[in-house]
């Protein structure tokens, strides 16, 4: 990185990004576990079944926690603009790598907007549809019907974020650069101006004031 690169996210992001990025892992596995006989193996990370069982909940809490400091931190960048269904109509040129006829957009494309938002409904629909299954604590307060149709909506959710989470990473290996952005929290001009031309517009136009 350069002296004259942009700032794209600060350490305070960073860390809440990354801090639920090892949540959602320790989820993952710990709720794989529980779901199939085939995978209950992965419950020895964490130390048996009864701890895997304890323990998911808790780590399902403690994501949503946390990823309510990212939506509130980005949902203002996540709503979508005038650009963003231009964008999308020129989705072939963007996976070409063609730059020539695609629209400039902000700080995020739409793609990115569009997992935003998957990512805000699937962590609500985990959060609620958990609370209801939560033997220990709260399952006895709802009846069989509502905690089985909870628990189908629980892995649906699950199967979803998983799904839109795996598409995060490979566009974030695949767009060079957005990797890194989140590991430093800075951006060559260059890149930002490539990619995000309006927000590279807004950062310079910031600096000259």
């Amino acid at each position: 990185m350069k002296k004259d690169d942009i700032q794209r996210y600060n350490a305070n992001e960073r860390s809440n990004h990354w801090a639920v990025a090892i949540l959602f892992i320790l989820a993952g596995l710990s709720g794989l576990a529980l779901f199939h006989p085939a995978l209950f193996w992965l419950s020895n990370l964490f130390g048996g079944g009864p701890w895997t069982r304890i323990l998911h909940p808790f780590l399902g809490v403690a994501m949503y926690v946390l990823f309510l400091g990212l939506m509130v931190r980005f949902w203002r960048s996540n709503y979508f603009s005038g650009n963003d269904r231009k964008w999308l109509g020129s989705l072939n040129k963007v996976l070409r790598n063609e730059e020539e006829g695609v629209p400039p957009i902000g700080k995020y494309n739409p793609g990115q907007k569009l997992l935003f938002w998957v990512l805000v409904v699937t962590m609500l629909v985990l959060l609620l549809s958990g609370v209801v299954i939560w033997r220990e604590y709260f399952s006895h307060l709802f009846g069989i019907e509502l905690i089985r149709l909870s628990a189908l909506l629980h892995a649906s959710a699950a199967f979803v974020l998983v799904m839109a989470i795996i598409v995060h990473v490979y566009a974030a290996i695949w767009i060079k650069g957005s990797f890194g952005a989140m590991m430093s929290g800075r951006v060559s001009r260059l890149w930002a101006k490539k990619h995000h031309q309006l927000w590279y517009d807004e950062v310079t136009k910031q600096e000259r004031k």
